[in-house]
């Protein structure tokens, strides 16, 4: 009897072991990551600190390219994309090119807890972000509609558009099918991404009750096609995580890196033994065999804490940490 009396205390006690608590995400957002470690060195939970951390970024419009006021698409119109994902259960809420409420984050962790679906876009999306009581305001500037006007006036340079005529690189249409400019198509075609058409912030997230969590949050791609959503609400390619393992999320062309499913790649990697900079490397070394003037950069975090990233087609890329008593720090990786 006192085996088994001892058995249960020892099993108890390993039930309420507690972790150290750590957060990384893309790019110096320092704000955003003291937000989120704020709530984890409160030992509140992984899915709030993302979300929180996220929510600052779309408050800050961080560098313009997350929340409100940022990149305008074709018809001046700022939309959202976001996510978040619980890494115990693998579940995940998302929004795509969410009108109208600035908490993209936030709807993103209502479709998470309040529906049995993972993304949302659009229009009806707005529509249920209002059932649940969020504020509809517009999402435009003055900063927005200028730059917005700016790419007008420049013949609605640069643009997305391909195989149609009139010329996109000459003119803003409207545009029709130019069939004999799609059959003489290069299989593929460069990107014009840069480090700043491209700030998502990603989000990975561990509690001290060692549960993980992940997320994004960006106001996509600037002068976007209408409706576009990008790579940062698709499940393994904005970010994954699984909490036996690890998380990872990414940054840059997310129309390029929606089809490679980095992130997922990422975190596979290092269920493998890849360490967190090596898991990284190896996603984007995938899609730098097909896309070589590919821009973007990725960071990982393992359940145990240790983390890294990796980049390219930039000369190095900060990311932020914070935990283990080192209060946040922005860490700088050069790119291969």
């Amino acid at each position: 009897m006192g085996v088994f009396i001892n058995f249960v205390v020892q099993l108890t006690l390993c039930r309420c072991v507690m972790t150290s608590p750590l957060v990384v995400n893309t790019w110096p957002f320092t704000n955003a990551t003291e937000t989120a470690w704020q709530i984890l060195s409160a030992s509140g939970s992984a899915l709030d600190a993302v979300e929180m951390g996220c929510t600052t970024c779309e408050k800050l419009q961080c560098d313009g390219t997350v929340g409100f006021g940022g990149s305008p698409d074709e018809n001046g119109e700022t939309t959202l994309d976001a996510m978040i994902m619980d890494g115990d259960t693998q579940n995940v809420g998302a929004v795509g090119c969410l009108r109208r409420v600035k908490s993209a984050a936030s709807v993103a962790r209502a479709v998470l807890e309040h529906t049995r679906h993972t993304l949302l876009v659009g229009e009806l999306a707005t529509q249920f972000a209002l059932q649940l009581g969020f504020k509809e305001e517009t999402l435009e500037t003055d900063h927005s509609r200028q730059l917005h006007q700016q790419w007008r006036d420049n013949n609605c340079q640069p643009n997305f558009w391909m195989n149609v005529k009139p010329d996109p690189a000459q003119s803003c249409g409207p545009y029709s099918r130019d069939w004999a400019a799609a059959a003489a198509a290069q299989a593929s075609t460069p990107s014009w991404a840069s480090a700043k058409a491209h700030d998502t912030i990603g989000m990975v997230a561990i509690d001290s009750q060692g549960k993980m969590a992940a997320g994004t949050s960006t106001n996509g791609a600037i002068h976007k096609i209408p409706g576009r959503v990008g790579d940062s609400p698709v499940p393994g390619a904005g970010a994954y995580v699984d909490g036996a393992v690890g998380g990872a999320a990414a940054t840059g062309d997310g129309d390029v890196m929606m089809r490679f499913l980095p992130s997922f790649f990422a975190v596979e990697a290092m269920r493998s033994g890849a360490e967190p900079a090596e898991a990284c490397r190896s996603a984007l070394a995938r899609i730098v065999a097909r896309h070589p003037e590919f821009v973007g950069a990725m960071v990982a975090l393992t359940k145990d804490g240790r983390h890294g990233a990796a980049c390219h087609g930039i000369d190095s890329f900060p990311y932020s940490v914070a935990g283990g008593g080192d209060g946040v720090r922005v860490i700088n990786v050069s790119c291969e």
